[in-house]
């Protein structure tokens, strides 16, 4: 009852529809950690874009670069060593002579090929500049022999890297200049344009100019990439012990407050406040307070049942002690035999009393094991007044059965076998009540259903004395047996409204009795299917 009033409380109602209307509906948890997640990436992505854009500015800046300085080189080729007449030549040995005079960066090679795709000059191959490489550690007498290597310790790689200048060349012979990247003879990444000596519209050779700071390129890339790596990680670390603290650290907490309740088998259990949260731990909290509550009230009322039953069943043992102790002390045939029928009617209440409790003792596991589906209350009612019709004797008050004009069922949402506990209690109640009708012939017992709005609408009257307005809330209570003068005392046990009520309030709706003008009446209200 606790966890159901809690449940439908409108505040986290309201709450839970305000989460339903967010991107992840009911997860404020998992929008965060897929928040967090996604920081960490995104940064990581930022960076690569960035880097990205950079590095390609660079190259680019590298090519327009390169490209400046070639046409600068190939207009003062051009100039010096090509003539024109009768027939448009390179002279070679002054276009050779006039690329060395030439300042050509260190991080640079500058080649000339002639019309033919033949060598002619490279900067690289100069009487004033000497190869600079640096000596291998001396080599120990336990070293392996080092491997062999020269002009063709890389044939594979030095192949391919003549395929791509010659190609590079190839497409230069035919008029246009090209720009881009290609691998070197020793495997590095060079950035090269090769820019055709033209001579009005002949081409005469080829100039290449290559540089190979690339990898520097990449390297500086890469250092420039570390503060987003930082920067990501340091994130995720953060969003890591966030999480840790938002959840982890909690969960723990709970965890560790139910095993003090399981290990001081205590009823009650003292939570962590997170009632406050507004998110899937806070919700947890709440349940986890609202069940326990639930347990509590649970417990209690087995408590004061189990002394309800110890109370009730005590009276007609103490009554039948007290006929089984005078039985052998009375001598009189008519004395005995008042006796026995004393003895009888109370053991014939014990048995009711003990057949209720059993019932009642039951309901739970029942409403837990059957599940609710769809039933037509018309359907319900007439076959169980038609049986009470077929089993009426000619001294029974008859039972009948007003149903709604409209031929449309009155479907609701229920358990077969309990509701008809329900009305096979009231109609009983009403039939022993009609037996004592004001005028003291027996009446009858009228069952009528009708819709009201949303809700189903069952009433069974009855044409007893009534019930007294302090008592319309009392003959729910447990064991209540209190009744007009002329019924037979102990025929009841006093639990038949007290389960009805459990079993309706367990379907969602709610029962209560009244007075009308010549009796009683129960009112049960259903949730109804079909509005």
């Amino acid at each position: 009852m606790a966890l159901a009033t809690d449940i439908a409380n409108p505040d986290r109602l309201a709450r839970w529809r305000r989460r339903g209307r967010r991107l992840l509906p009911g997860s404020r948890l998992g929008q965060l950690i897929i928040g967090l997640n996604l920081l960490g990436l995104a940064i990581l992505i930022g960076g690569a874009l960035v880097l990205n854009e950079l590095r390609r500015g660079l190259v680019n800046a590298r090519i327009d670069s390169l490209t400046t300085q070639g046409e600068f080189i190939a207009n003062v080729i051009d100039r010096a060593a090509t003539r024109g007449e009768p027939v448009p030549l390179l002279e070679t040995d002054r276009a050779a002579e006039t690329l060395q005079l030439l300042f050509i960066p260190h991080s640079q090679r500058a080649r000339l090929f002639d019309a033919r795709g033949r060598l002619i000059a490279d900067s690289y191959v100069a009487a004033d500049r000497v190869e600079r490489r640096a000596l291998p550690p001396a080599r120990r007498p336990s070293d392996p022999p080092p491997k062999p290597h020269g002009l063709n310790a890389k044939p594979a790689i030095e192949q391919a890297a003549r395929t791509a200048l010659w190609q590079e060349v190839s497409i230069a012979m035919k008029g246009r200049a090209v720009a881009g990247m290609r691998v070197g003879a020793n495997g590095q990444r060079l950035v090269s344009v090769s820019i055709p000596l033209r001579h009005v519209e002949a081409v005469l050779g080829v100039l290449t100019l290559e540089a190979g700071d690339v990898d520097q390129i990449i390297a500086a890339e890469r250092r420039a990439l570390m503060p987003f790596i930082l920067m990501a990680i340091a994130v995720s670390l953060a969003s890591s012990f966030f999480l840790i603290r938002m959840i982890a650290q909690p969960v723990r907490r709970l965890a560790r407050a139910a095993d003090r309740v399981r290990l001081s088998r205590a009823r009650a259990i003292s939570l962590p406040d997170l009632s406050d949260r507004d998110d899937e731990l806070g919700d947890l909290s709440r349940a986890l307070e609202a069940m326990t509550a639930a347990q509590s009230v649970r417990m209690d009322a087995i408590e004061r049942f189990a002394a309800d039953v110890a109370h009730e069943i005590r009276n007609p043992l103490t009554s039948i002690r007290s006929a089984t102790e005078t039985l052998d002390l009375v001598s009189d045939p008519k004395a005995r035999e008042r006796l026995m029928a004393i003895l009888k009617q109370d053991a014939s209440r014990l048995d009711r009393l003990i057949t209720d409790i059993s019932n009642a003792s039951r309901l739970d596991a029942e409403l837990s094991r059957d599940a609710p589906r769809p039933i037509d209350l018309n359907l319900l009612i007439g076959d169980l007044v038609r049986l009470y019709a077929e089993a009426a004797g000619p001294a029974e008050v008859p039972v009948s059965y007003q149903a709604p004009e409209s031929p449309e069922p009155l479907m609701i949402s229920g358990r077969e076998g309990p509701l008809s506990q329900v009305l096979r209690n009231l109609v009983d109640n009403a039939r022993s009540f009609a037996r004592l009708g004001p005028l003291g012939d027996a009446g009858q017992v009228r069952v009528r259903t009708q819709k009201d709005g949303a809700q189903v609408l069952v009433t069974v009257e009855d044409d007893g004395p009534g019930i007294p307005p302090e008592n319309l809330e009392t003959v729910f209570e447990r064991f209540y047996t209190a009744r007009p003068k002329g019924a037979a005392f102990g025929g009841n046990s006093g639990l038949g409204l007290s389960i009805a009520r459990q079993i309706i309030e367990a379907h969602g709706g709610k029962i209560w009795a009244e007075n009308h003008g010549s009796g009683a009446r129960f009112c049960l209200q259903l949730p109804n299917l079909q509005p």
